[in-house]
């Protein structure tokens, strides 16, 4: 007896090719976002790794030394090929008219009017890549980082020490910061520079480091990254500001959102009546979603900022006037802004949570007597926190990673005060605050060396993705918690 044969529509008919469909759909999603979060977080880890400092000496008798931080291959125009000395294009022609070129970082802005600078392969004379044995990094408070070899210790007009090997000896036990003392610096073309050891931050041979020793560069590095103050126009130093801004931030916006948007859902859900008016009311919830930031940003700058803080000013702060104290952006009105950005994420987030609690649970809960309230509070809401937490989790993430209303409602470039501090009344909600979002802005787009401030653009971005990250997991943690005292349905 023959087998029937299969219709030929049966993986339609069983939505197969579907499943392969969405499934591929997911895969494709995962696979952007992995992808995207290891190129922030390679870039970022890779930042502050001390690499070797290269001279680079061209046919024309320029000498560039420095750190190579970008590699790239093009080909020349045939014009400027044309004005190239004969070496140089026998060099080029070579490689088929191919060339490299790499971007050094040469520092010694002071000096050279410039912090990086492209040498061709083609321009290079023979020989004239080399590796100098004693090249120091020096890390500064200002005018970013020299490049040279240290020549003599000086006290005033005392030489205490000559060369580069007793140089080093003295550098490395007079730690950074120490008064008084200078060291003289021999720059790539011969020039002789004096830096006060005061203003210098960090320094180290770039090419006689070990790799324990380039471990302590990169800690030292990253240490100073996380608790000290940004230098530099933000491309140098420290994020620590920032950081604590943007965590009392979003914690305070969390606090202010989660109460009034569980409260709307409530009324929603369990107690208005259910018609158009409500109808009305969810709609226009679902599409204040959808309304661009910075609109926020602008009422936000001018109910909060201009016009309840100017009247706070007036009533309390008279004396102060005409400088604002509540009347400007601040703490306090960035996290009433952002709460206001972030509440319809809560209200739908509590109002699907409240709406999968069985409705037999709380027509139990009546048939023993209980209020509406009493069942709200001992019924409905423990089985809604779940989802009520979901919700919190969600704006808290939207919340961090808001920039455009921060720029109005305030996050500064530099904030010379946190907004709390160990002096009374401690909280001081009228300061503005830096940003961790607002840092990337400003090192990306702001940043008069864009260059340098390339790599900690990575580095910040990194940063801030991780405390949102640690910011959920503390959320999620806390909703497992709390979820397990209860049973039920779960969002």
């Amino acid at each position: 007896m023959s087998r029937p044969s299969r219709p030929a529509n049966a993986l339609l008919a069983r939505n197969e090719p579907m499943v392969w469909l969405t499934g591929a759909g997911l895969v494709m999603g995962l696979l952007m976002v992995a992808a995207l979060v290891a190129f922030v977080f390679w870039q970022g880890f890779a930042t502050f790794w001390p690499g070797p400092v290269a001279s680079l000496a061209t046919i024309d008798g320029v000498v560039s030394l420095g750190e190579i931080t970008r590699t790239e291959r093009f080909r020349p125009d045939p014009a400027m090929v044309a004005t190239l000395p004969p070496e140089a294009v026998a060099s080029l022609q070579a490689t088929g008219g191919e060339a490299r070129r790499r971007l050094v970082r040469i520092g010694n802005f002071e000096l050279t009017g410039e912090h990086f600078r492209w040498v061709e392969d083609y321009r290079l004379a023979a020989g004239g890549e080399a590796r100098p044995a004693w090249a120091y990094v020096f890390e500064r408070t200002a005018w970013g980082r020299f490049y040279g070899v240290p020549e003599a210790y000086l006290d005033g007009d005392m030489v205490l020490a000559e060369g580069p090997e007793a140089v080093s000896g003295l550098l490395a036990h007079a730690p950074p910061g120490a008064a008084a003392p200078a060291v003289r610096v021999r720059t790539a073309d011969g020039t002789l520079k004096d830096l006060p050891v005061d203003t210098i931050v960090r320094c180290y041979p770039a090419n006689r480091l070990s790799f324990a020793d380039r471990l302590g560069v990169y800690a030292s590095r990253w240490r100073e990254f996380l608790t000290a103050e940004p230098r530099e126009a933000n491309s140098e130093g420290g994020v620590f500001p920032a950081i604590f801004g943007t965590v009392v931030m979003t914690l305070a916006m969390t606090l202010l959102v989660v109460p009034f948007g569980v409260m709307a859902a409530l009324y929603l859900r369990e107690y208005a009546a259910q018609g158009w008016l409500t109808s009305v009311v969810r709609i226009s919830i679902n599409n204040l979603a959808g309304v661009p930031s910075i609109v926020f940003g602008v009422f936000g700058l001018g109910f909060f900022s201009y016009a309840v803080g100017g009247r706070i000013d007036a009533l309390f702060f008279a004396d102060n006037l005409p400088n604002p104290t509540f009347g400007t952006g601040g703490l306090l009105w960035a996290s009433l802004t952002l709460a206001l950005l972030t509440l319809p994420v809560v209200i739908v987030a509590t109002e699907e949570a409240l709406a999968a609690v069985p409705t037999s649970m709380r027509e139990g809960s009546y048939a023993c007597g209980a209020t509406q309230w009493q069942t709200i509070r001992r019924v409905v809401l423990p089985r809604a926190l779940p989802g009520i937490m979901t919700g919190a989790i969600l704006a808290m993430a939207r919340g961090a990673g808001e920039v455009a209303p921060l720029m109005l409602v305030g996050a500064v470039k530099l904030a010379p005060e946190l907004p709390v501090d160990l002096h009374f009344p401690f909280v001081h909600a009228q300061r503005s605050f830096m940003h961790l979002g607002f840092h990337i802005y400003d090192l990306g787009f702001q940043s008069q060396n864009s260059e340098a401030a390339k790599p900690m653009v990575f580095t910040t971005t990194m940063l801030l993705m991780s405390i949102v990250l640690l910011l959920n997991a503390a959320a999620i943690w806390l909703r497992t918690r709390m979820g397990r005292g209860g049973s039920g349905s779960k969002f």
